[in-house]
């Protein structure tokens, strides 16, 4: 049985890009913040990591010439709105259909040796909006998929999503060889900015981005040469201590997120037993890292426990300083420029991410050039294992 294995990751985000010093002046200069709220809000801000994030709030755009009456943010008054959560969700169904369909033709243009119709299986991931027929149903129109697809939706996980999403699209392919799942993950965390006083809020504004990734997993053999990232395994594990830690909930105003500065002690606390034991067999030191960017301090916090040096953190760091936190596309992201950099094969990849719960997500995987039809049948006949499984 041929392991599962990512044979692509397209990325997609809304054209509007802010600067990150130019988003901390705006949040910075609302009214009733008080001394220590500015303090704070300039202080979170600039110490993020973040140079720019992407956002589907086009009104924060230095240029951006106003159109009808302010929704988000006045440019004029300079003050920030605060629509309701149906104004929210609704941006967010207009934008997330666009998204999620840029993202997965960008997928499927990595993989010529498959087409729209090869997709047995849809899985979107999501915490930010909902709306039905959902993102799901709307890959399936505008990309042509076939009526009889499979789908799937996996909802309000937050930042850990993508993995629920690919330890699902791991089963298919383990059930049906022949399977091709197409995952996808997508965010609007910008549409539930507002101003205030407290830390958990003004912590969010200052990390939370917009973006969409796809995958297409598959047991099927690619071609001799072409890059993939084998699933070796994937754990998840709880935290109870930190259940109110994290959290997201929906509030009347937008979605509400608690985002305690307790995280990333929680996480250095545990961080080191948890990938001593997931992966007691892989050398840390030479493995490529995933790790999700919740932030700059959990960054600093697994980079510091496990040991690890600059190199391990170099993509975490990268796609935090470009792109921000955009919950759970972000891991995704991070493993697109894994994939995209090629070089050295057969080096193992580890992956993580975090959510509410407190929750811990790991993956095993492992940078390899895919082998042709004809070397796996090879293998299976003269008895070898295969992707560690014996031949029958």
């Amino acid at each position: 049985m041929a392991a599962a294995r990512i044979r692509s990751i397209g990325t997609a985000v809304p054209p509007t890009v802010i600067e990150q010093s130019a988003a901390r002046d705006v949040f910075a200069a609302q009214p009733g913040l008080g001394r220590l709220g500015e303090r704070l809000v300039r202080t979170s801000f600039d110490q993020s990591g973040i140079q720019t994030r992407h956002t589907v709030l086009t009104e924060l755009e230095a240029s951006a010439q106003p159109e009808g009456p302010a929704v988000f943010y006045d440019r004029s008054s300079r003050l920030l709105l605060d629509p309701g959560t149906g104004l929210r969700n609704d941006l967010y169904a207009a934008v997330t259909s666009e998204l999620v369909v840029e993202a997965a033709r960008s997928a499927l243009a990595e993989v010529p040796d498959l087409a729209a119709s090869d997709i047995t299986h849809v899985v979107t991931v999501s915490c930010t909006g909902f709306f039905a027929p959902g993102p799901d149903f709307v890959l399936v129109k505008e990309l042509g998929l076939r009526h009889d697809v499979a789908r799937q939706h996996i909802g309000f996980m937050g930042c850990q999503g993508a993995f629920p999403g690919l330890r699902l699209a791991d089963a298919f392919c383990a059930a049906d060889p022949d399977a091709v799942v197409l995952v996808v993950c997508v965010e609007l965390c910008t549409l539930h900015v507002r101003s205030s006083s407290t830390t958990d809020q003004i912590v969010a504004n200052s990390v939370f981005a917009d973006g969409a990734a796809a995958a297409v997993v598959t047991g099927r053999p690619g071609p001799a040469a072409s890059p993939a990232l084998r699933i070796d395994r994937l754990r998840s594990r709880l935290l109870p201590e930190g259940e109110q830690a994290m959290a997201w909930t929906i509030g009347d105003h937008g979605f509400e997120m608690v985002l305690s500065t307790y995280v990333p002690k929680l996480i250095d606390g545990s961080i080191g037993e948890l990938v001593g034991g997931f992966a007691a067999d892989l050398d840390l030191a030479s493995s490529r890292w995933a790790v999700h960017p919740g932030g700059r301090d959990i960054l600093d916090r697994v980079q510091s426990r496990l040991g690890l040096d600059d190199e391990a953190m170099a993509p975490s760091r990268s796609v935090l300083r470009r792109f921000g936190n955009m919950s759970s596309a972000t891991v995704m992201f991070i493993l697109a420029d894994l994939l995209h950099a090629g070089g050295e094969v057969d080096r193992p990849v580890i992956a993580m991410a975090f959510g509410p719960g407190l929750s811990v997500e790991l993956g095993a995987l492992t940078l390899e050039a895919a082998r042709t039809g004809a070397a796996v049948g090879a293998a299976a006949v003269e008895g070898a294992a295969v992707d560690g499984v014996p031949a029958a």
